[in-house]
């Protein structure tokens, strides 16, 4: 009977060992995003979340929205936020003041702008000369979507305080609602915003300003070089856990893609969802293996120093770190 109790004794402790040894190896770990905005221009992210990608890598994700990469950058270097989902130009301006622990790029999210120039009238055959004396509302000045507006309309002749005035007064997460009260011509907006307003007869979608910009690495996953030393295991998850999402996005029908992500942005219709999704993938919009090129990185420097924000170009390598990206990518060939 003491033999028989010692056995049974012995069993759980056994037990104990490797549930305690189960549960710290699945144990959930909480990554904190903070977002420049919320919009279907970062579908693969959202699905990501729904599709409970992130849940087989063991990582929470607890979602913050900034309002713009300036806010979200600041989020992310003031230990407020793990991993900012924000616009790369950010990570140079951070790193040319100089700060010791600088945040880097650890995976690219989007391949080109993902804003659509939204005017008050249909105009099906658009021309870039009708902005001509014209007001447009451009966000933020230094941010990547307003530099990357005044980029496309310095390739067309138009020069801002010349032929063009842009507006740089209205916060980002605000232009939508000025624009709606009735101030200036034109303004700049995502999806769904964008489709949301041209449905309801609020505005109209003109161009594409992603389409006419080429690619550019247009919004990122960045966090700081401490953070990603300490967590490299939870950023490889991370990664894959949108990777998944990228694959499924190109291997399903729009429709199944929209309701999945339905979740996501509630008040918002499913056939609305549809028409930005499609809108994207028309564009090239989503950067498919998550890896920035150096090429890409110089245009947007280019962009950034024809804005007159940047003087001297930040090296590739010091910023852009493409090796959990591309460890990834081999999972998915």
């Amino acid at each position: 009977m003491k033999k028989f109790f010692c056995y049974v004794l012995s069993l759980v402790m056994l037990l104990t060992m490797f549930v305690g040894c189960s549960s710290k190896d699945e144990e959930i770990t909480t990554v904190r995003v903070n977002e420049v905005t919320h919009s279907i221009f970062y579908a693969p992210f959202y699905l990501a979340m729904e599709l409970g990608y992130f849940e087989e890598e063991n990582i929470n994700i607890e979602l913050t929205n900034g309002g713009g990469s300036n806010v979200s950058m600041t989020a992310v270097i003031s230990g407020q936020a793990d991993v900012g989902l924000v616009g790369p130009e950010t990570v140079v301006y951070v790193f040319n003041q100089g700060k010791e622990d600088y945040p880097v790029v650890f995976g690219q999210l989007t391949a080109r702008d993902g804003s659509f120039l939204v005017g008050r009238e249909k105009d099906e055959d658009f021309d870039y000369q009708d902005l001509v004396g014209k007001e447009i509302l451009a966000g933020r000045k230094g941010g990547l979507p307003a530099m990357t507006l005044e980029y496309v309309l310095n390739q067309n002749g138009l020069h801002n305080g010349e032929n063009v005035t842009l507006n740089y007064d209205v916060a980002f997460n605000m232009m939508a609602g000025a624009f709606d009260s009735g101030q200036a011509d034109y303004t700049t907006m995502f999806e769904p915003t964008a489709s949301d307003f041209q449905a309801r007869e609020r505005g109209h979608i003109v161009a594409s300003i992603g389409e006419d910009s080429g690619e550019v690495p247009y919004t990122c996953f960045v966090a700081t070089s401490s953070y990603l030393e300490e967590n490299e295991k939870v950023a490889e998850g991370f990664l894959r856990a949108v990777y998944k999402a990228l694959d499924y996005m190109e291997n399903t029908d729009t429709k199944q893609v929209a309701e999945d992500l339905a979740g996501a942005f509630s008040g918002t219709s499913v056939d609305l969802i549809e028409y930005a999704v499609i809108s994207y993938l028309e564009i090239g919009a989503w950067k498919s293996d998550m890896s920035m090129t150096k090429e890409s990185f110089d245009r947007l420097q280019d962009i950034m120093i024809g804005a007159g924000e940047l003087v001297d170009k930040a090296e590739f390598d010091m910023l852009i770190h493409n090796d959990i990206s591309e460890v990834i990518k081999k999972e998915f060939k």
